[in-house]
């Protein structure tokens, strides 16, 4: 009978709801922005509203993210200790702490989201700074706050979940895929989310965000049941209703219906792409529940 795994004998961090809308939130804004960067930078004439509009989505949240990181602090007026040496208030980074280049990345972040959300606006015909539009592609200036921007986008999408790993608490420290999990959910409910937006700004582009979404919904379901798998024995914690919430709630209401829903809409061009779209955006939701709430009672 081998030994339990040493992560059960260790103290909570006691993240609950704040976090996890944290980890929703984040992982839609670092994939609307990557998804956006993409459009822009591969895409043509058509896909230009979407990343417009992935733009437009991915700052606000990122605001969103900060307020929630610092409402969870114990002391949140001392934010700003995450970023500065409080007997210096020179910059402060530990790259060996996940806990220290999130909060960077974060920042560095939401400086490259303002600048496409400004470049975004610029495009409406009612804004006056029409010198703004620069920040957005094919110019120069644009290329580089696409590309910049969305190498963090990809990064903000998938670290909580490398945060997680190395935090040494039962489901979290047995497995190393819990950042590709997130990463891959992070890209599924951002296209979930362009996709209900987009049906009247860019309906002309929303079936190839359908298609992108299906591919990741597939990716997802197979790093989930590969994440179980690596888990081994603590997997047993989920026999219980976190583990009926997983597979319901996560798995079939979160991947296998949208993805039936996804193929009929394709196929003849009617609304269940909606109901599928908002049943992704559940189902990621539920994923950092079940991650987070199942760990932290362990």
């Amino acid at each position: 009978m081998s030994a339990p795994s040493s992560t059960l004998f260790t103290a909570p961090p006691e993240w609950h709801w704040l976090i996890i809308f944290y980890f929703f939130l984040g992982g839609i804004a670092g994939g609307a922005y990557f998804l956006g960067a993409l459009m822009d930078l591969f895409g043509g004439p058509l896909q230009r509203p979407l990343a417009r509009l992935a733009y437009l989505v991915a700052f606000p949240l990122t605001v969103v993210c900060g307020l929630l990181l610092i409402a969870d602090l114990r002391r949140p007026l001392r934010f700003w200790h995450m970023m500065l040496q409080s007997e210096t208030l020179r910059p402060m980074l530990k790259v060996w702490s996940p806990m220290s280049l999130g909060s960077w990345a974060l920042l560095l972040f939401g400086f490259f989201a303002f600048l496409a959300f400004l470049g975004a606006l610029a495009e409406d015909e009612r804004w006056r700074w029409r010198g703004l539009a620069r920040l957005r592609p094919p110019g120069l200036l644009g290329l580089v706050v696409a590309v910049l921007g969305g190498v963090l986008g990809f990064f903000v999408a998938g670290y909580t979940g490398v945060l997680l790993t190395v935090t040494n608490r039962p489901i979290w420290g047995d497995t190393t895929l819990l950042g590709l999990v997130f990463l891959i959910s992070g890209a599924s409910t951002a296209a979930a989310l362009l996709a209900l937006l987009g049906q009247r700004r860019a309906a002309s582009s929303v079936h190839a965000l359908e298609r992108f979404d299906s591919i990741m919904l597939v990716l997802e379901l197979v790093a989930l049941i590969a994440l179980v798998v690596s888990l081994g024995g603590v997997a047993r914690l989920w026999l219980s209703v976190w583990g009926a919430l997983l597979v319901l709630g996560v798995v079939v209401l979160g991947i296998l219906i949208p993805l039936g829903l996804y193929r009929r809409s394709l196929r003849f061009g009617d609304a269940s792409g909606v109901a599928a779209a908002a049943l992704v955006l559940a189902g990621g939701f539920l994923l950092r529940v079940v991650i987070i709430l199942s760990s932290e009672g362990a």
